[in-house]
């Protein structure tokens, strides 16, 4: 009836197909392939026939199009046949995914969406819920196998989510099947089931169901039983509460429910047959002649005056039209294609010579051409257009089951999924309205395994599809800032893994800082040691002029507590973070104030063992060779020696700041590499040099005269010095990073301080606390009473 309706508003039209009448013809294929598929033979068939076109329209009308089949499989016999003419089919039912192979069927076209974009419907619901471990139930047909095949595909590589099993449901009652496939569903973890078959196979599955009392499942519907009201029993209602379904679009077409109320056994004679059976089931009627089993049963006659307005029948509710409103677009197809060709322009056609098609000269392939650029919006505002493959714009209702308190059904639309000829595929989904099955108030969850939060990595299970996987924690450097990675990443090199290993953090620095504890005594160390020599030498210049003073050597002391001094503030270059100018400048200041200091000692203990030799007799031509100015000399020359050695080291290979990695693997350890390791033993080796020259001189001049004594403490100094120096090149080599360079420091404090106090605390003591002793009298006899024994 919906066809006819759409013929008689198309031929009542003054717009579309003005001045033209279209025909049409109705078979009721009984769900058969072969009627069906005799039925288009039949069709087919007339166009051998001629047609003469005649004032009157007499002769054998040609069929211009067909508006079918229903079903998947006979679809694709009967296009098969079809399409050797070149005869246009448009389908308002089959949704098989293979029908859309334009070699095979090239003039079938369809105005339901192709099941391809009904699994990315459902694809699309997955997604929205995070349902990624799901299970695929299929009818054993055209329409359930190339659904399994495609949702095995694009499910998996859309990475989307995984089946947890796929199984197929037999055509007959075969109850063994069935118990055996809903023994798979109570067994899978997944709480997800989608089910792409008819309303036979789905009684039979939730009968099993119900029987093994399986509850808490979500199932997902396709079309073909989304809104079939056979499942909305009580007794199945409990366990398919909350189902969500894919519907073919609801449409709307005005004047359609009028048109309905008016059917009437005696006005529509061109479908008796049809409206007599309708007739005769609505009204529980049967017309005359009557059987007589029916007459003597009592039975009444229709008598055509019957009124359907007081009758409550389904076939009178238009608030729900889905396949009906298909084959109404299917007609309106068939009609703007022969409308576009009819308005054709003589010498502007698309057919060879720029030619037009006419009635005159009509053949399939030519409103072929037209069909597949039809683009037309209906009244309900749908667009109605054919893509490469002669499917139609992919648009879907989404629908929810809800099982209300009063017992009854209610099937509400909560979405919707569409794609227009300007926007890619988008899914609309209103989740206030939808309710979940009795167990749940919210979407339930459907994942093989849990997902791996931020700091881990997802770990494939032997044997199982990619959805079932263990979460690994990143190991140290590596981290994954987002759940379920694949992989972690490695941080850049001056970054290190959080404790969550969910971001790289910049690495801990280390280096011999003046904010540590080691840092801090070290530099007040060093502050100290130089605060003493300032001290030391404020005393010895305040008593420059006494006998003690005086009698050693004071220009070599006071240049010896400067270099002292130098020493303590050079070990101030190696605290704090490295930089280029400390690195080149440390170890050169460092070589450079013990040079002095020990080319000082060295100065005094020749001048010790020259006074000796003078006051022997003959040996005063000693000392003119240790005048002031040969001694400044000697400091002088001794110093430039090393002074020569470290430009020679900072030109050929200087040190530098460097970055250690090595050390630690979450810290960076900035250190100065020495650059040439043969520059950093020559400096040390020519310190160590002149002090063992300076233990060796003042070692002979030990058992000297007290006057001269000095020799002692210089013998004891640099037994001391020597000591520390050697001790510190197998600490320095072993330590790591800031030890490194606080060994160092502490050598340098050590041996500044052993040299502080053994050279200048005794005399400080005799100046500061025994003054009588600081005379020359008290100097000279001690000098006799030592010579004299």
């Amino acid at each position: 009836m919906t066809m006819t309706f759409a013929v008689e508003e198309i031929n009542n039209s003054t717009e579309l197909l003005p001045n033209l009448t279209l025909g049409y013809s109705l078979y009721d294929n009984c769900a058969t392939l072969d009627i069906g598929l005799s039925a288009a033979l039949s069709m087919a068939s007339v166009q051998t026939e001629s047609f003469v076109l005649q004032e009157n329209c007499t002769g054998i009308p040609p069929v211009i199009g067909i508006v079918g089949d229903p079903f998947s499989t006979f679809s694709i016999a009967i296009s098969n046949v079809l399409g050797l003419f070149r005869l246009p089919i448009v389908s308002y039912f089959a949704t098989c995914s293979c029908l859309s192979d334009r070699q095979m069927f090239p003039s079938f076209f369809r105005t339901i969406p192709s099941d391809v974009f009904q699994v990315h419907a459902v694809m699309q619901i997955l997604k929205h819920f995070a349902w990624t471990w799901v299970g695929l139930l299929v009818s054993d047909d055209d329409y359930g196998l190339h659904v399994a095949r495609a949702f095995q595909t694009d499910f998996a590589q859309a990475g989307e989510g995984c089946l947890a099993y796929t199984e197929i449901l037999p055509w007959g009652y075969d109850l063994d099947i069935y118990s055996k496939i809903v023994d798979v569903i109570k067994s899978s973890s997944a709480k997800v089931v989608i089910v792409f078959a008819h309303q036979m196979h789905m009684i039979q599955l939730i009968t099993e169901v119900v029987k093994q009392n399986v509850r808490g499942l979500q199932w997902i519907s396709s079309e073909a039983w989304t809104c079939v009201e056979g499942l909305h029993t009580p007794e199945f209602m409990p366990y398919l509460s909350g189902t969500l379904g894919i519907a073919i679009r609801r449409g709307e077409m005005p004047g359609f429910q009028n048109f309905l109320l008016n059917i009437n056994p005696k006005q529509n004679s061109k479908e008796k047959d049809m409206v007599h059976q309708f007739w005769e089931h609505t009204f529980e009627c049967r017309f005359a002649p009557a059987p007589a089993e029916w007459t003597e049963a009592g039975g009444a006659l229709c008598t055509g005056h019957e009124d359907l307005q007081n009758i409550d029948t389904e076939f009178l509710d238009v608030s729900n039209l889905r396949p009906e409103y298909n084959v109404y677009k299917a007609v309106y197809a068939l009609a703007h294609a022969l409308d576009q060709l009819l308005r054709c322009e003589p010498g502007r056609g698309p057919f060879p010579g720029n030619s037009c098609a006419t009635l005159h000269t009509l053949e399939p392939w030519h409103l072929l051409y037209y069909l597949e650029k039809v683009h037309f919006t209906t009244q309900f505002g749908d667009e109605v257009l054919f893509d490469e493959n002669g499917d139609a714009l992919p648009t879907y209702d989404v629908m929810n089951w809800q099982w209300l308190q009063n017992g009854q059904t209610k099937v509400v639309n909560v979405g919707e999924f569409k794609k227009s000829a300007f926007q890619e595929e988008r899914i609309i989904l209103y989740e206030h309205k939808i309710m979940w099955n009795m167990q749940f108030t919210e979407p339930p969850r459907s994942v093989c395994s849990e997902s791996c939060p931020a700091g881990s990595r997802m770990a494939r299970q032997r044997g199982q599809p990619v959805c079932c996987f263990d979460c690994i924690l990143c190991s140290e450097g590596t981290i994954s800032n987002t759940s379920d990675s694949m992989d972690c990443s490695v941080c850049p090199e001056d970054f290190w893994s959080s404790p969550a290993c969910d971001q790289c953090v910049p690495k801990k620095t280390e280096f011999l800082s003046y904010h540590e504890p080691l840092g801090i005594c070290l530099t007040t160390a060093s502050l100290l040691g130089a605060f003493i020599c300032a001290a030391v030498f404020g005393i010895f210049t305040y008593h420059r002029s006494t006998p003690l003073v005086r009698a050693n050597n004071s220009e070599m002391s006071f240049l010896l507590l400067v270099s002292l001094k130098l020493c303590f503030l050079c070990s101030l270059l190696f605290i704090g973070r490295p930089r280029l100018w400390t690195c080149q400048l440390r170890h050169a200041a460092f070589g450079i104030s013990f040079v002095l200091c020990v080319s000082c000692i060295l100065v005094k203990t020749m001048v010790v063992l020259a006074v000796f030799k003078a006051s022997k007799p003959g040996g005063g031509a000693t000392l003119k060779w240790f005048g002031a100015l040969q001694q400044r000399g000697t400091v002088f020359a001794l110093t430039s020696v090393q002074a020569v050695i470290c430009v020679a080291w900072l030109v050929s290979a200087s040190p530098t700041p460097h970055k250690n990695i090595k050390y630690h693997n979450d810290k960076i350890v900035y250190e100065c590499v020495v650059g040439s390791t043969m520059g950093f033993a020559v400096l040390l080796g020519y310190i160590g040099l002149l002090a063992l020259l300076s233990f060796m001189l003042a070692f002979l001049a030990r058992n000297l005269p007290d006057n001269f004594n000095e020799a002692k403490l210089i013998t004891f100094s640099m037994l001391m010095f020597c000591a520390v120096w050697v001790a510190f090149v197998p600490a320095y080599v072993n330590s790591p990073g800031k030890y490194a360079d606080a060994v160092e420091v502490f050598a340098i404090l050590v041996s500044s301080f052993g040299l502080l106090v053994a050279l200048f605390g005794p005399k400080c003591y005799i100046i500061l606390l025994r003054p009588e002793r600081n005379t020359k009298n008290a100097i000279m006899n001690r000098c006799n009473t030592k010579a004299y024994n």
